[in-house]
């Protein structure tokens, strides 16, 4: 039986986030008797290039990723100062591991190391994948720009889930003369599709039958804003006293986000769930999808909101391309947090209904864009994508 070829996917880490979530959706459904997908990570418990990182906590995929025939491999975190130490452990991985038919660079940040040296050592294509459409403020953001600095001229792709994520990365230029392909964030469409059963049984669950649920779905740092959502809700209670706030997900600003529900009185109406290996049955649970972000490449969990069969309100900083459907309203986060409330307000009590043929339509649904990937893989045949 013939070997499947490997690709080998560059993260930050296999955690609970949106790229590495929509990875992993493409991962699912490929066929993996021609196709394995390998992961190279960083982490700060390790010095060297393919260390076991025994000191590194596993993360949230990294029993599936192994469970799937997936191979997990670590190399030292960046700090700007190790540069040399870094590109040194780059050059060490490549030369030990060489096989791959194509290496794909979601973490842009130092793509410009990797990916040159994955060529020199002779690897077929190299990609730089963007997924976010900006770096946030201060010293990392300013190292990041200027790491991705002609970015586009290190690589034989480059990708990105939205415009603006293409132009972040690349350059307006390069978006404009076409030289950024944009493959916007597909999920398993199916899997998030509205169903009234599995809501009643969710919401029974979790005790909240009766109530208004406001929910979102993303990670605690910054550029998902929520010390605004958290104000947000809290206007939304002064008018509504049996709305409910199910937060789904985790990060370093939980803790934070908690001291501020308890300083605004409104603890006792917030749950906060955690990560999730199944987040389908919470969008079933919420009666609107909340998404103030201060930006974002293309938001997976918005397309999911969208799957559900929910209202969304989101903030006009988020690209356009991930309206599927006309369930997804913009607002300014420049406006008080009592606009949102009373424009989500307004748009309470419509009726659920099934979206699964527009989210396809729409080129959404992971199968289809499984199918183009594989071919890209396969052939060097990105024309699909």
């Amino acid at each position: 039986m013939t070997e499947p070829i490997r690709i080998l996917h560059v993260l930050g880490g296999t955690g609970l986030g949106g790229a590495e979530s929509r990875i992993m959706d493409l991962y699912r459904h490929m066929d993996r008797e021609r196709i394995q997908f390998d992961f190279l990570v960083h982490s700060s418990a390790v010095k060297r290039a393919g260390d076991d990182a025994s000191g590194r906590e596993p993360q949230f995929y990294d029993e599936e990723i192994t469970a799937m025939g997936g191979r997990i491999y670590v190399l030292p975190k960046f700090k700007v100062y190790n540069y040399f130490a870094y590109r040194n452990a780059v050059k060490a991985f490549f030369a030990a591991h060489h096989d791959y038919r194509v290496v794909q660079g979601h973490m842009t940040s130092t793509a410009s190391v990797y990916l040159p040296l994955a060529k020199r050592a002779g690897i077929p294509i190299t990609v730089a994948h963007s997924r976010s459409a900006g770096t946030g403020t201060g010293l990392k953001a300013a190292v990041t720009k200027l790491m991705r600095k002609n970015l586009y001229r290190k690589t034989d792709y480059c990708f990105a889930c939205s415009e603006a994520a293409g132009i972040d990365a690349f350059g307006a230029r390069r978006v404009q003369e076409g030289r950024v392909r944009i493959i916007h964030n597909a999920i398993d469409v199916a899997r998030f599709t509205y169903d009234a059963d599995k809501r009643r049984a969710m919401r029974s669950r979790l005790n909240i039958e009766d109530k208004l649920v406001l929910g979102h779905v993303g990670r605690f740092d910054r550029p998902k804003n929520h010390p605004y959502l958290i104000r947000i809700f809290a206007a939304v209670c002064a008018v509504r006293d049996d709305a409910v706030l199910l937060l789904v997900g985790d990060g370093e600003g939980r803790e934070a986000a908690k001291r501020q529900c308890e300083s605004l009185g409104i603890g006792d109406k917030v749950l906060f769930a955690g990560n999730q290996k199944q987040p389908e049955d919470y969008y079933q649970a919420f009666d609107f999808f909340l998404l103030p972000s201060f930006y974002e490449g293309l938001p997976g969990a918005l397309v999911e909101a969208q799957a559900a069969g929910l209202k969304c309100l989101v903030s006009d900083t988020v690209t356009r391309e991930a309206q599927a459907t006309a369930l997804v309203t913009y607002m300014s986060i420049g406006l008080p947090p009592e606009a949102w409330a009373r424009e989500l307000l307004a748009q309470t009590g419509y009726d659920r209904r099934n979206t699964y043929q527009e989210l396809s339509e729409s080129g959404f649904d992971v199968r289809v864009q499984a199918e183009d990937y594989m071919n890209f893989y396969l052939n060097g045949d990105c024309s699909g994508l």
